[in-house]
């Protein structure tokens, strides 16, 4: 990663200078806006996809199971290879992604036995994995402490902290050595503290160290007064650098097999009788979603990493029916909700409303107690206007919102209502019945509504110019005997004569 952040750094270097790239980098909101819209793109891409393919639910199995690929790739570079490792290892997202794709396959042999239903058979795969981890975690790592709210949230204030410092200029690294001049060389007993005797004694046996011994990072060595020079430095936040290239990742694998993965998505069997390989497909986007999981994991947490994988494809699937605006629309309110949800963390609602105002509000209205000063987790406040983005689209999406299903509900009762009169009333003129049937004063009582609606429906068909009403008698106009032969031509199956 660091070779991948030196030529990023080199590039920016070119725009701007070391000391306003760290000033930018060192602001949270700047660093944390950054890590949560490379987040919310992975997270919409891959989830979008997995939604269609109705298999949302599997991005929350594999948010659980990574922890057994963490940990067991965390035993096996602390014990074996006594590595000190962190969560943006290139290791520890190995083992994730290897359990990403156990979780798959383990559900897929439970739900090929044919004994249990594909979602069942997740529910009986990724709890057996994660009580695994959880059962690994109390044996062999029980010293680590593993804070529950960083599990669950991530902490992605404070991912600006933790960086990488890359040296643009004065790189000089130095190395004292005990023959060097400036070494500074003392004596320590070795026999001291298992004799109980005091170095005086002439028991005491000696070795000499040195303190300042080592070699020296281009910041230390100026820190210790070894250069003259001081080092030009840029501090790069780790989790930026994981989380874009997972982004980059994600991006080119949607743009180079986006004919393939549509196709298998849709059409699983048609994509393998074309000669693609849909089962290749499906596991290289289970790694991907693994990846992308241990890759937030210490940004958002493994809990609310779910909400970016789910929520924002939702949210498209009501505003498009096209798969490539799908994977356009998804990542935007992603981003979106990423960038709003940083300030909504600090009491500002898409910065129109102070949340501190309200709650001081409701406490002198109601006489409540609550704490005014409004503080919340910024990942969780993330996923929160992700959240509220969805509801507007589940609101007023123009073609599946609440508000237009309602209209459009609307819409056809009254077209069935105005079709139902304007049938009767054709059936019905010019018979013997016509008096009885239609009789404007009691037509209501053929349809058994109330006078008030069939008044209005009959208001309606007049403006319309579809029906008169003459001597209390309903009868169609010519454009109203029209619509009923073309309603008629459209709708109803002509029977052929029987000869």
């Amino acid at each position: 990663m660091n070779g991948v952040e030196t030529l990023i750094i080199q590039f920016l270097m070119n725009f701007f200078t070391r000391e306003e790239i760290n000033t930018f980098l060192r602001d949270p909101q700047h660093t944390a806006t950054i890590i949560g819209c490379m987040i919310a793109i992975s997270g919409a891409l891959l989830g979008t996809f997995l939604l269609l393919r109705g298999m949302s639910l599997t991005s929350d199995a594999i948010s659980h199971t990574v922890l057994l690929g963490i940990v067991v790739a965390f035993i096996v570079m602390s014990s074996i290879f006594g590595l000190e490792p962190d969560t943006s290892s290139p290791w520890l997202i190995i083992g994730a992604a290897g359990a990403g794709v156990a979780t798959v396959v383990l559900t897929e042999l439970i739900y090929r036995s044919g004994l249990v239903k594909q979602d069942a058979a997740l529910g009986l795969a990724f709890p057996l994995l994660f009580a695994i981890a959880v059962i690994l975690v109390s044996r062999y790592i029980d010293d680590v402490h593993m804070d529950e709210d960083a599990v669950m949230v991530g902490e992605i204030g404070v991912a600006w902290a933790n960086t990488n410092s890359h040296c643009i200029e004065n790189c000089e690294t130095v190395t004292i050595t005990p023959d060097d001049e400036i070494a500074n060389v003392t004596r320590q007993c070795t026999n001291c503290r298992d004799l109980g005797i005091s170095p005086r004694d002439d028991g005491a046996e000696f070795r000499e160290i040195c303190t300042n011994c080592g070699t020296y990072t281009p910041a230390q060595a100026w820190q210790a007064g070894l250069t003259e020079n001081e080092p030009v430095l840029v501090f790069w936040p780790k989790s930026i650098t994981v989380t874009a290239v997972m982004a980059l990742l994600v991006t080119l694998f949607v743009v180079l097999f986006y004919k393939e993965l549509k196709l298998s998505t849709f059409d699983a069997a048609l994509a393998k009788a074309l000669g693609f390989r849909p089962g290749v497909l499906h596991y290289a986007l289970m790694v991907l979603v693994s990846l992308v999981a241990v890759g937030a994991f210490d940004a958002v947490g493994s809990i609310l990493v779910i909400a970016f994988f789910i929520i924002p494809p939702a949210a498209a699937y009501l505003l498009t029916d096209r798969l490539w605006a799908m994977l356009i629309i998804s990542p935007v309110i992603g981003t979106v909700g990423a960038y709003f949800g940083y300030d909504l963390a600090r009491g500002h609602f898409l910065n129109l409303i102070e949340l501190n105002h309200i709650l001081a509000w409701i406490n002198r209205t109601f006489g409540a107690h609550l704490v005014e000063r409004w503080d919340s987790s910024i990942s969780a406040s993330m996923v929160l206007m992700i959240s509220f983005f969805f509801v507007l689209a589940w609101v007023f999406s123009p073609k599946y919102g609440l508000i237009s299903t309602m209209i459009r509900r609307a819409l056809q009762r009254r077209s069935f209502d105005d079709q139902v009169v304007l049938g009767h009333v054709y059936n019905h003129q010019h018979t013997q019945l016509a008096a009885q049937e239609l009789a404007a004063d009691s037509l209501y009582t053929h349809f058994r509504w109330s006078p008030s609606k069939m008044g209005r429906v009959l208001a309606r068909l007049r403006a319309l110019n579809l029906v008169n009403v003459v001597d209390n008698m309903v009868m169609l106009t010519p454009r109203g005997e029209q619509h009923v032969q073309n309603f008629r031509q459209r709708n109803l199956i002509t029977e052929a004569p029987i000869t």
